[in-house]
């Protein structure tokens, strides 16, 4: 009778993974996980030495398997561990009905030992070759998507009090290791200090891996996180290493995070609180030394108290709140992201503009901007392309926004109606919160909640 052991890591066992012996005898091969206490190959394993015992050494046969294996009429049993340099892989074990066993057969089991673990260890290696280079080519695909996508934002533009005041928060977090949840509207730049809190830190050096949850399918985000084993799922024809694991030792951003799902919260969790996943289609634990900065412009808050966010999870993340402010906020800054934008697109489109006419840019500081940044850059991009001399020529739909006269007030209630109406859009329908409705209405919540009852207002859908 031979049997092959090998390490597992998992359950902290020997683990049997071949069974061999005589037809005409019955051996379960149940009980495939084998102690390294109290058992033949578990001594062998943990001493590093050919260790050998008999049916009557009854501190080695009390357990199920050898019990079995000697009332079948075996009466000696010797155990050989596996050994590839200073590692002990396994064991290699036989059994015999003979009391009596040659040294020669001994020494030749002990060499067929040595042969064994050479072809076991070289298995092992190229298995974690293969791994490797499946999470490198994982890697530079993704580093390849990002370099084809279009980043200007190559720094902060802006001198404001509002975004000098987001810098000094950035500047004070970017050190530690904590989490950070960067809130505002979209097309502020939210991903922009994302990238300055990586850069300012210690991880600098490593991957920046970024996922939009609000991008991915709800069916394939825990994958495109998590990664997968092949055959995990339908269309699952090859592994593939996730979000995290590729973020090892640098950071991840998590954008969208209001979007990720009630039921992958849990899993998001446990990898912020134990830095530990594992895939779909695989139980084998991974561990992620991972900073992770998280970004949304919904109300979080509420969502929890809606039951739509897990509270745990939200206060998890909101261990360090940073709040990008609108482009409207900080308008002394438009001018020179509107220069850094014209000089950009300008040299990339091979065209020279050197001057900004001074009426366009009071119009365009004039202007709400409820794209923020993101609509400012594409207006200088469509600008850029409409200038034909060097001076830079603004959409005229733009100016005529900024110069529209307002509206005769009504009535008290009207204008309060309308007043209301107008902050709601521009906060996107937040309430609470610094940057909320309540706030710059000088309300609380649930004064602003029952003026919005009494006057009729109803989030549309």
């Amino acid at each position: 009778m031979a049997t092959l052991t090998l390490w597992d890591g998992e359950s902290q066992q020997l683990r049997r993974q071949a069974l061999d012996f005589e037809g005409s005898h019955r051996i379960s091969k149940e009980h495939s996980l084998i102690s390294i206490q109290g058992t033949l190959p578990g001594l062998a394993f943990s001493s590093g030495k050919p260790c050998a015992t008999t049916r009557k050494d009854t501190a080695l046969v009390s357990y199920p398997f050898a019990r079995e294996l000697f009332d079948q009429g075996y009466c000696f049993a010797y155990s050989v561990p596996l050994k590839s340099g200073d590692r002990v892989l396994g064991t290699l074990n036989v059994a015999s009905r003979r009391e009596n066993i040659a040294c020669e057969e001994l020494d030749l089991l002990t060499q067929v030992a040595g042969q064994i673990a050479i072809a076991l260890a070289n298995a092992q290696a190229y298995d974690q070759i293969e791994e490797l280079n499946a999470r490198l080519t994982e890697e530079n695909l993704y580093l390849q998507d990002e370099i084809r996508s279009n980043y200007f934002f190559e720094e902060i533009v802006g001198s404001s009090a509002a975004i000098l005041s987001v810098l000094r928060q950035v500047e004070t977090v970017a050190p530690s290791d904590s989490t950070v949840l960067i809130s505002g509207e979209t097309g502020t730049g939210k991903e922009l200090v994302a990238r300055a809190i990586h850069n300012l830190s210690a991880r600098r050096q490593n991957a920046f891996v970024k996922a939009n949850c609000a991008a991915i399918p709800t069916g394939l985000l825990e994958g495109e996180l998590f990664g997968h084993e092949k055959g995990a799922f339908t269309g699952a024809i090859a592994q593939r290493i996730g979000r995290f694991e590729l973020a090892h030792r640098g950071t991840i951003f998590l954008d969208e995070i209001g979007d990720i799902p009630l039921e992958l919260q849990p899993k998001l969790l446990r990898v912020l609180q134990e830095r530990e996943f594992e895939r779909l289609g695989s139980s084998r634990t991974i561990r992620a030394d991972v900073r992770l900065v998280a970004a949304t412009n919904l109300d979080l808050l509420r969502m929890v108290e809606e039951k739509k966010f897990r509270a745990d999870l939200y206060y998890r993340l909101n261990v360090f709140p940073v709040v990008v402010p609108p482009l409207r906020e900080r308008p002394e800054d438009i001018p020179l992201l509107v220069s850094y934008f014209t000089r950009q697109f300008a040299a990339r489109m091979g065209k020279e503009i050197s001057t900004i006419p001074s009426q366009s840019m009071e119009a365009l500081k004039r202007y709400s901007w409820p794209g923020n940044i993101r609509e400012l850059q594409n207006l200088v991009e469509r600008a850029v392309i409409a200038s034909a001399g060097p001076s830079l020529k603004l959409p005229l739909e733009v100016l005529r926004a900024a110069h529209k006269p307002a509206r005769t007030p009504g009535t008290l209630e009207e204008v309060e109606r309308g007043h209301i109406m107008e902050v709601l859009k521009e906060t996107g329908w937040v309430l609470a919160g610094r940057n909320g409705a309540a706030a710059r209405l000088g309300l609380k919540r649930p004064t602003l909640q029952l003026r919005m009852k009494k006057l009729g207002i109803i989030r549309p859908e």
